[in-house]
Formats: structure tokens, sequence, C-alpha cells
């Protein structure tokens, strides 16, 4: 079955027109992001419902696409001296701006470091006391992180000191007993030795016992 072609025209009834709105909007919406991340486009679209109620979807920041449509189409009215002019203008703004900022976040700084405090009210100083704590909450944080880490890689060194110092108990004690095991042999040895000599002792003093009595008897004659 061939599908119809809608015709483009108003939507008489509001109900379905409110669908239709609503459904478009996000398709548009859809392929405006499709070809931002396909083709690298910034893109900004802006709708406003039939209500008055504001869409928007952008690529990027939706001012800052504004800013440059707005240069970019004085860019193309201007004359290189109207568009030098205008260029030197935009600097300008853009410098008084970071200018402002600057100012606005060292008065910033100063207040967290407890400086100029004197014009604040109550709100801001409430305000500022939050940021305060939520920056000591997380620096106590990470340090405590830092503490356990500490703790755990000192605890592994000890455990790892404890394994070595008990290996090497049982290297001194195996050295030890292999020692002690060298001694006693080199004991009995010399025993050996010690006795051999008094068995070679005594068999000499025989000897020299039996020719003396050989020589006694041969003086007297029968």
């Amino acid at each position: 079955m061939v599908r119809q072609k809608i015709q483009i025209k108003k939507i008489d009834n509001l109900t379905a027109r409110q669908v239709t709105f609503s459904k478009r909007r996000r398709g548009l919406f859809k392929k405006a992001q499709e070809l931002s991340t396909l083709c690298d486009a910034d893109i900004g679209l802006i709708v406003f419902s039939a209500t008055g109620k504001l869409f928007e979807y952008s690529s990027s920041s939706m001012m800052q696409l504004i800013e440059k449509h707005k240069m970019q189409s004085e860019r193309d009215n201007n004359t290189p001296e109207q568009l030098q002019s205008s260029n030197l203008q935009s600097e300008k703004k853009t410098y008084a701006t970071l200018s402002r900022d600057f100012v606005e976040k060292n008065r910033e700084l100063r207040q967290l470091h407890g400086e100029e405090l004197q014009g604040l009210g109550l709100d801001e100083l409430m305000k500022l006391e939050k940021l305060v704590e939520g920056g000591i909450s997380r620096v106590l944080k990470i340090k405590g992180d830092k503490f356990m880490r500490e703790i755990s890689s000192l605890k592994r060194k000890a455990t790892q000191l404890q394994e070595e110092n008990s290996q090497l108990k049982q290297q001194s004690q195996a050295r030890l007993n292999e020692e002690g095991q060298n001694a006693i042999e080199q004991g009995h040895s010399a025993d050996s030795i010690t006795n051999n000599r008094s068995l070679v002792n005594s068999s000499h003093q025989d000897c020299n016992d039996s020719d003396t009595s050989l020589k006694l008897g041969l003086a007297f004659p029968y």
C-alpha cells in the first residue's frame, strides 16, 4: 500500500496540531544533532510554539552562536571600514567583559579568604558560608582518602618486612643447624683418630715388652 503524501497546510484540529508539533519538533532537533555530529557544524535552533513556549537546541552555546550570527551578518552588510570598527568594538566589549569577570572572581577569592565581608548581606554571607563548608568538606574527604592510601601502603610494607624477617630467621636457623651437624661430625672423626693412635701406641708397647723379655732370658746359661 502506497503511503499518502500529507498535504502541508495548517492543521485545524488543536489536539492533532499539538501532537504533530511535538513529533516534528523532536524529529527536527534529532536531525540537527545528527548533522552537527556528522559534519562538525555549529547549529542553533529556536522554536516558539503556537502558545509562545520556547524550545531550543544548540550544538554549543546558544549565546555564542547568536553572537556569531550577528557578527557574520554585520560582516556581510558592512564596508571594510565599518567591519574594522565593528571588530574593534567587539574586542573592546570582550575586553570589558573579561575585565569585569576578573575583578569579580578576585573579589570572590578574597571573600573566600575572609576579606571584604563588611558589605555583604545576610543571604550573601550564608551563601559564602556554604561555599566554604563545601570546600572544606571536599578538602577533608581528599585528605582522608590520602591518609587511607598511606595507611594501606604502610601496612603492605609492614607485612612485606615481616615476611622477609621470617625468611631470614628460617635461613639463619638452617645455617646454625648445618654448622652444628658439621661440628658433631668433626667431633666423631677426631675421636676415631684418637682411638686409632691409642691402638697403634699400645701395639708398639707390646712389641717392646716382648723384646725385653727375650733379651733377659738369653743372659742365663743352662
